[in-house]
């Protein structure tokens, strides 16, 4: 499997172009703020094909070039009901101090075609096989996708904002629920392989078997230790 990425825009929003090798079909994943020259430097470097847009959640800093990346490519975006409304008015997933910093300068909207998420549910897109699950928490319908493993590559979680290396993603804005990013790690987390590849919205890669033995909120999620101070990274 081929993975290219690149952080992207004012916070640093990793974004993720998946392929079954260089110069085939590949699925985006979360292009975020000011991601499409960055995508489109990718495409060409690497001979890609877009078929499909993949959003982990829809916080603006996923999802703002949704719009013209699908609509160079003429490719559907995906993300869960929960946060569809986002697409539309990003600023109500930001509350209303933080919106109306933010989203004076940035234009968003629906792509022309866009297609809901379900929990466990398997795309096969672009060559790849993607299991979603949907895991809420930093907002109601935030989801990953993992792919299965293979001969000699191992699996890999594409965690959105649900697991950074060393944090999780925040729980203080519309929709966060700090109970439920808990049962989510729970439920989707810690029943992976170790080896498990992490690449998430913000930071650097990490693997499941490093963040089970240090992630403080991995290990309160497996209920090896108490709760850790409030996270705060993500948008």
């Amino acid at each position: 499997m081929f993975v290219a990425g690149f952080p992207a825009g004012a916070w640093g929003t990793n974004c993720y172009l998946v392929a079954p090798a260089a110069g085939e079909e590949c699925v985006i994943v979360d292009p975020g703020h000011e991601a499409a020259r960055g995508v489109e430097d990718l495409v060409r470097e690497h001979r890609l094909k877009p078929v499909a847009v993949l959003l982990t959640h829809g916080h603006i800093d996923h999802i703002a070039s949704v719009v013209p990346v699908c609509g160079a490519r003429g490719v559907p975006a995906w993300i869960h009901p929960e946060d569809r409304y986002m697409m539309k008015d990003p600023g109500r997933g930001l509350g209303r101090s933080l919106g109306q910093q933010i989203m004076g300068s940035i234009t968003v909207g629906e792509p022309d075609d866009v297609r809901e998420l379900t929990d466990g549910s398997v795309l096969e897109l672009a060559g790849l096989e993607l299991t979603v699950d949907h895991a809420p928490g930093h907002t109601r319908g935030s989801v990953t996708f993992r792919t299965p493993s293979s001969d000699q590559i191992p699996p890999v979680l594409f965690s959105g904002d649900l697991l950074f290396a060393g944090s999780v993603g925040r729980t203080d804005l519309p929709g966060g629920d700090s109970k439920a990013i808990m049962e989510s790690l729970a439920r989707v987390c810690l029943p992976l392989d170790d080896e498990t590849v992490v690449l998430s919205g913000h930071g650097s890669q990490t693997t499941i078997g490093r963040e089970r033995a240090t992630n403080p909120y991995l290990l309160q999620a497996a209920g090896a230790q108490d709760a850790p101070a409030h996270p705060r990274r993500g948008m």
